[in-house]
């Protein structure tokens, strides 16, 4: 659904850094893709890390997350986000989904964050994620943890390029996370960073990603580190990528043009987070389905695509409902599980070939007539 476009640019960048030396992690391109990913997004800091994993579990410990606090956090996510607060020895609240994008509901956080002073506890970050490429609603969400005095952690693992009110997504909060996996909108195989305005914050992060490592000739450690830095050599295949991102993004924007003039004409079928995508990076598009409308569910449809040999797949399955956070509190309106059995994820990716695409559609127009 989003495999890595990558080409020969990438592989020059890649056989430059490689031909100059600096293999190990570290080097002249971590420190430039750093600035180059700052610049784009607005921030004056950025620390490229071996993942968005990564990413969240060091800015949560910078952000003084500690064992038996809590961190108000999204349901409708990949794991990692709460598997990162899980490192922390801190205890995930998973606040439920607005229905038209997935996101956060700010007034469901607003509930919880109540809820959870009154009954004493330790609210130490909240951690909005920015779904599918879509930013959560920071002009609501900010004020509110503000209010609470609880510092706002974004994930913006699946972001970068999106924005909200003329930001950048990775610029909201006290600090950002953003993913470059293999999947993401740009890549580098493997890697994240995190983004601040925050100068102390971000040398933390860099001290705490090399193992914790004191200035010393010897290797000296007062506390524990982590071996969590990026390579020189993805850096270079990341730099690469940057400077493609706006492309890649109109690329899967047009795709998801196409499909949304497809289901224009189905009823009960709606492209997933809203028909005001403009400040989305299109990272995957989702239709949701109505079966009591169209007869058919989301898991009809891809059981035919799947006949295709096309690659499909539900929404997020809500971190309430995973198995291993069954123990953990949430502030549920049902949204989210609601999103889950009627979403499904179409192919989406910017290395899509105008044929793949085509392909795909002639896929589900035959769908759609034979269940008209």
């Amino acid at each position: 659904m989003s495999s890595p476009d990558v080409g020969e640019l990438e592989e020059t960048y890649l056989v430059n850094a490689f031909r100059s030396g600096w293999i190990a992690p570290l080097g002249p391109d971590v420190d430039a893709f750093e600035r180059e990913v700052a610049d784009r997004v607005g921030v004056t800091h950025a620390a490229a890390l071996s993942s968005g994993t990564a990413a969240l579990h060091l800015g949560l410990l910078c952000l003084g997350v500690k064992p038996g606090d809590v961190v108000v956090t999204s349901t409708l996510t990949f794991a990692a986000t709460a598997n990162a607060i899980t490192y922390t020895g801190a205890r995930p609240h998973f606040v439920d989904s607005e229905l038209e994008t997935g996101n956060m509901d700010p007034d469901l956080l607003e509930r919880a964050l109540g809820e959870l002073r009154m009954a004493g506890e330790d609210v130490a970050a909240v951690v909005p994620v920015d779904l599918l490429g879509k930013a959560a609603d920071y002009t609501r969400i900010e004020p509110i943890a503000d209010a609470y005095g609880v510092p706002v952690f974004a994930d913006a693992a699946e972001a970068l390029g999106a924005s909200h009110a003329g930001k950048q997504a990775g610029a909201f909060g006290a600090a950002s996370a953003i993913s470059f996996n293999g999947n993401k909108i740009m890549t580098t195989s493997g890697g994240g960073m995190l983004l601040t305005d925050d100068a102390d914050l971000a040398r933390r992060v860099r001290y705490l990603a090399t193992q914790a490592r004191q200035p010393a000739v010897h290797y000296e450690h007062t506390e524990i580190g982590y071996n969590y830095r990026l390579s020189n050599l993805l850096a270079a295949v990341g730099r690469a990528q940057l400077t493609r991102l706006d492309g890649m993004m109109a690329r899967r924007r047009a795709t998801r043009d196409r499909y949304r003039a497809l289901f224009a004409t189905v009823d009960g079928v709606e492209i997933f987070g809203g028909a005001d995508d403009r400040d989305d990076n299109c990272w995957l598009t989702s239709v949701v389905v109505d079966a009591e409308v169209t007869g058919w569910s989301a898991a009809d449809l891809s059981a035919a695509l799947a006949a295709d040999d096309i690659e499909s797949r539900p929404l997020w399955k809500p971190m309430h409902l995973q198995p291993v956070f069954a123990g953990a509190q949430s502030t549920l309106n049902g949204n989210a599980q609601r999103l889950f059995e009627t979403g499904v994820t179409l192919p989406s990716g910017s290395a899509l070939s105008d044929a793949d695409v085509a392909f795909v559609i002639a896929a589900l127009e035959r769908f759609a007539c034979a269940h008209e």
